[in-house]
């Protein structure tokens, strides 16, 4: 380890540092534009010049390495003089904007030029106009203020994996841009956070909020089941945008685009009050004449004419609160899986919590030397894993084979086949991917919803438990099993055992049931996904269905009765990734109208109906769920999961995997209510960019 001198402070460093980052653990802050911490090294701006012993010039200390011996100075006049100087030429063409840029008050180069520019400057001449860019519906360009620093083309390059921008001409003439096309990433979004000025910004977000006026919440994402740390920015009721959280082991310090622009869906088509169904046609009401309608309904009604459907973007809290619901009235008929996935045991509780869980977490996709995906497509499905793929990746020595529909994943992938027949003759040794996993030290297998969303899924679950134990993917130190879930509410209702008991029905024979007339009542807690038809077309001649919710989606339309919720950002709630991962929801903002928290709802309901739940507050609720299941009192730890049997050995369908995503900007209720995953979907629905069809404006 190198030792240095940095102000006359001796410091031992680890190897392999550069001088910024040594003068940073010295804490000693030394400013930069170009440089950043998860890009490659550019050393273009050089603002981060510091003095070393016996070099003649000021050295970019984001470019050196750190050496032994060094004696570095950055606090002389040398330093202080070649850092104004080169603020100076930066502010030589940059527009004097601030005023009305939104970059203002969140800017790097308004920071350090106040911290290390000077008050004036020597230059007369008239600035450089640049014209601005066409970089899709999510990036709004002024390039004027680009600065050249070229942590956008890295970052698109290096983390998305998408070579769509760079720069033209030389010198004084450069310009960054992507010939006019949209950047075709679902991680494009993050280009500005990493922009240090205001050449790119956010074009929804556009003129409508300051920062200082925003109240900031920390939060977590519900859109996907990766639990994405984010931080929601509101003024009043109304939640202006959404930035990504610092989170090593999760997301790092990136989210995907639906996580941060989907956000204007929140306001949209919004369930503000209850509704009942009176003649044919949805009325609003009161709470009570709701609850009356369900109690009227239910009573004197058998437990196991009554059912319960949970979506894909519940809190724990909500779940186990309708759990318990639905055991006080005698239902064994509830299911969490509202895609059909084979997964959990049928009666009994879920089975080995590794089962069904991403059990190389993940952050350790970077220990992991080969990778299978199976009827998966990590770029839609769960964005930030499929960086953390890419980012394996470019460590080296990582191989990646895919069973499953051909897909761009933004790195090399060896594509083996379709469907089910490969994964057996996989399983059984053949090919040359199997030598692949044999020679990996820590190979990996990831199955998505695709392969287990389907009637012989739980024989495909089987048989990747299978190949996952032929090739020593499971050991004291490592698990190489992995499912990827789409959905945050899945693993948490895995956990609270959100599946049919005794004698009870899963999705498909809830809805199987109400054809036959043996179920009666549904209960849809968020449940948007499933084929609403098959739950007839009125309470007459199908189930009687109870939806609470909180937008005006697919199963609103089909309610009898409609109990209006809280979104993810209205209320305080306990998700669990699809690692395991226990994490709190915070409140943003206050639910629109008489809209209430969900186990709130639930609670007030159970009283109505004579089965009154035993909690009053969150806390009460909260210590049910660690004595439901206590992974729930680890919050934000991941535990290793015991490893079990599970999956059912069957026969397998010839069918290829399918997708589990057919349109990555519309998956769930407050993605399609959104204006701007709208015209994301109208830009990348032939799943590549769009030509410009217009300027910024």
């Amino acid at each position: 380890m190198p030792k240095l001198t940095i102000d006359g402070k001796e410091i031992e460093v680890p190897g392999g540092l550069t001088v910024l980052q040594a003068c940073e653990l010295a804490g000693v802050e030394i400013p930069r534009f170009c440089y950043h911490e998860r890009l490659s090294v550019a050393g273009n701006c050089r603002m981060c010049l510091v003095e070393m012993g016996q070099a003649p010039k000021p050295i970019a200390s984001c470019a050196m390495p750190a050496g032994d011996g060094m004696v570095i100075r950055t606090d002389t006049p040398v330093v202080k003089k070649a850092r104004q100087g080169v603020m100076e030429f930066l502010l030589i063409n940059h527009p004097l904007d601030c005023p009305i840029c939104d970059q203002g008050g969140e800017c790097d180069l308004q920071d350090q030029a106040m911290a290390f520019g000077v008050d004036h400057s020597r230059y007369q001449e008239n600035k450089r106009a640049v014209p601005e860019k066409y970089m899709g519906p999510l990036i709004k360009t002024i390039m004027t203020r680009c600065i050249h620093c070229t942590r956008c083309i890295r970052f698109a390059t290096e983390i998305a994996g998408v070579e769509e921008m760079g720069a033209l001409n030389r010198g004084g003439h450069v310009e960054i841009t992507t010939l006019e096309k949209a950047i075709d990433s679902e991680l494009s979004g993050n280009l500005i956070d990493v922009c240090p000025v205001g050449a790119l910004t956010s074009r929804p977000y556009a003129f409508t909020a300051r920062s200082w006026e925003l109240r900031k919440t920390n939060s977590v994402d519900a859109l996907d089941a990766v639990g994405s740390n984010i931080r929601v920015d509101a003024r009043g009721r109304e939640v202006m945008r959404v930035l990504p959280r610092l989170h090593e082991d999760v997301n790092e310090e990136w989210i995907s685009d639906k996580t941060r622009y989907a956000c204007d869906g929140l306001a949209r088509q919004r369930l503000d009050r209850p509704y009942l169904r009176k003649d044919g046609r949805l009325r609003p009401v009161s709470w009570d004449e709701a609850f009356r309608a369900i109690a009227a309904r239910l009573d004197g009604l058998d437990g196991g004419k009554i059912a319960a459907l949970a979506g894909d973007l519940c809190d724990a809290e909500s779940m186990l609160a309708l759990k318990d619901l639905m055991a006080a009235l005698g239902s064994p008929h509830l299911d969490c899986r509202q895609d059909g996935a084979k997964i959990g045991a049928k009666i009994g509780g879920a089975g080995p919590r590794a089962g069904y869980l991403f059990n190389t977490t993940i952050a350790g996709i970077e220990r992991a030397d080969a990778a299978l995906l199976v009827g998966t497509n990590p770029r839609h499905e769960a964005t930030l894993v499929n960086a953390r793929l890419r980012k394996r990746f470019l460590m080296g020595g990582f191989r990646v084979g895919l069973i499953g529909a051909p897909c761009d994943l933004s790195y090399p992938v060896d594509t083996l086949g379709a469907g089910p027949e490969t994964l057996s003759e996989l399983a059984a040794g053949t090919g040359a991917f199997a030598e692949v996993l044999t020679a990996a030290e820590r190979p990996m297998i990831v199955l998505g919803m695709a392969a287990l969303a389907r009637p012989d899924g739980a024989a495909v679950l089987h048989l990747a438990r299978a190949l996952a134990e032929k090739f020593g993917m499971i050991g004291e130190d490592w698990n190489g099993f992995n499912l990827l879930h789409g959905a945050a509410a899945r693993v948490g209702g895995l956990d609270l055992g959100f599946l049919p008991g005794d004698g009870g029905r899963d999705r498909d024979g809830i809805l199987d049931g109400v054809h036959g007339g043996d179920i009666e009542v549904v209960y849809l807690l968020g449940a948007d996904e499933i084929d609403m038809a098959r739950l007839g077309p009125n309470a007459q001649e199908g189930a009687f269905v109870i939806y609470q919710g909180h937008h005006g989606d697919a199963g609103a339309h089909r309610a009898d009765v409609i109990l209006p919720g809280a979104a993810y950002t209205e209320k305080n709630g306990t998700y669990v990734n699809t690692e395991g991962r226990v994490q709190l929801g915070r409140l943003a903002v206050s639910p629109p109208g008489e809209a209430r928290a969900d186990w709130t709802i639930l609670r007030a309901l159970s009283e109505v109906v004579g089965q009154r739940l035993p909690y009053d507050d969150l806390g009460a609720l909260r210590q049910r769920l660690v004595a439901v299941n206590p992974v729930f009192a680890a919050v934000d730890r991941v535990e290793a999961a015991p490893w079990g049997e599970f999956g059912e050995q069957g026969k397998l369908d010839g069918a290829p995997f399918g997708v589990a995503v057919e349109n990555y900007y519309m998956t769930d209720p407050i993605s399609r209510a959104s204006e701007t995953m709208a015209s994301c979907a109208e830009v990348f629905g032939s799943g590549r960019a769009g030509e410009a069809t217009g300027t910024d404006g």
